[in-house]
């Protein structure tokens, strides 16, 4: 709405305007808000969110958001200066020039936009004029021209100007082991009686794999809110592995006393992680060890970790809380 008056398409109604500036500034708050801890707005890399948010907010930020207007709000404008530098976004959109002054309402200009009055019927012809003779009309038809071809706009634009990301486990065989069958029984039903027979009755020890991680540095752990943040980044910036993957991570211990371990399971036989720029961020900070399906260790673990009860021995700290990436 706010643009739209700039933009001279919409009058100048001062209550309607000062409701869209309290509107956009909401908007705006709860955007930064949720930047807080991202680089984007879903995952590590630029997704369908961000192509759509950024286009809707573009005459915004090149028409209304002055500086003054857009400074209380340092991570939408880090995370729309990101996305509109990026080689695709550049290609559709060319230089984002961001606004230096608020675009002032023109009643002018308004006025000299707005449809011309209709001209006046034409008067009907005379009898005599009707009596002459009519040209004759063209024995072939015009052909009929093709419909022009539907401009896209900057989202869908952008969209296409993106390369198709390959699936990372494309060369492997299909496995029997049905991930998220596997995942509703474990949302779903009890973890103890139902979820963890499910997955020993059907994992696919040929297709999938079972690892163990332990965090590297835990004297670097001190708030337990914070550690568990730790966690809850990995798993946001590991969004597209979510489909042949799972695992259920532990925090142990209480405030700087604490560690990190957990059980994953991974498509394939080597860690998932190598296969994508876009997983390769945390996973480097964790010890990893392949776990042996038949072996008690693995059994024991699988069935502590997941259902987040059991001795825990090899840790040697309480239970204090669990993350399940699924």
């Amino acid at each position: 709405m706010m643009a739209s008056v700039c933009l001279r398409v919409m009058p100048l109604l001062t209550t309607a305007t000062e409701q869209a500036k309290e509107d956009v500034k909401r908007a705006l708050t709860l955007l930064n808000q949720h930047l807080n801890t991202r680089t984007f707005l879903v995952g590590e890399r630029v997704s369908l969110a961000d192509i759509t948010v950024v286009c809707s907010m573009l005459w915004l930020y090149k028409q209304v958001l002055e500086p003054s207007f857009r400074q209380p709000y340092p991570n939408v404008n880090r995370w729309f200066a990101t996305c509109v530098n990026q080689p695709q976004f550049k290609a559709v959109l060319g230089e984002v020039k961001l606004c230096e002054k608020m675009a002032q309402f023109d009643a002018k200009k308004f006025a000299d936009m707005q449809p011309k009055k209709e001209a006046p019927p034409k008067k009907e012809k005379s009898p005599k004029e009707a009596a002459k003779p009519q040209e004759k009309k063209e024995k072939k038809k015009e052909e009929k021209k093709p419909a022009p071809e539907e401009e896209m706009d900057d989202c869908d634009a952008v969209l296409a100007a993106e390369p198709k990301t390959k699936d990372p486990f494309a060369h492997l065989p299909k496995s029997t082991f049905v991930m998220d069958e596997f995942k509703r029984k474990y949302s779903n039903e009890d973890t103890l009686t139902v979820a963890i027979p499910h997955f020993w009755e059907h994992f696919d020890k040929e297709g999938f794999s079972i690892w163990y991680c332990q965090y590297k540095y835990p004297e670097e752990l001190t708030q337990a809110f914070k550690s568990c943040n730790l966690i809850t980044g990995m798993f946001q910036r590991l969004d597209r592995l979510r489909k042949n993957a799972f695992a259920s991570v532990i925090l142990f211990g209480t405030n700087n006393d604490s560690s990190i371990s957990g059980i994953w399971i991974f498509r394939g036989q080597e860690l998932a992680f190598p296969l994508s720029d876009d997983w390769q961020i945390d996973y480097e900070s964790y010890d990893w060890r392949k776990l042996d399906p038949d072996s008690e260790e693995c059994k024991t673990l699988v069935k502590e970790y997941f259902a987040w009860e059991g001795d825990f021995k090899h840790v040697g700290k309480a239970f204090n809380q669990g993350k399940v990436f699924k």
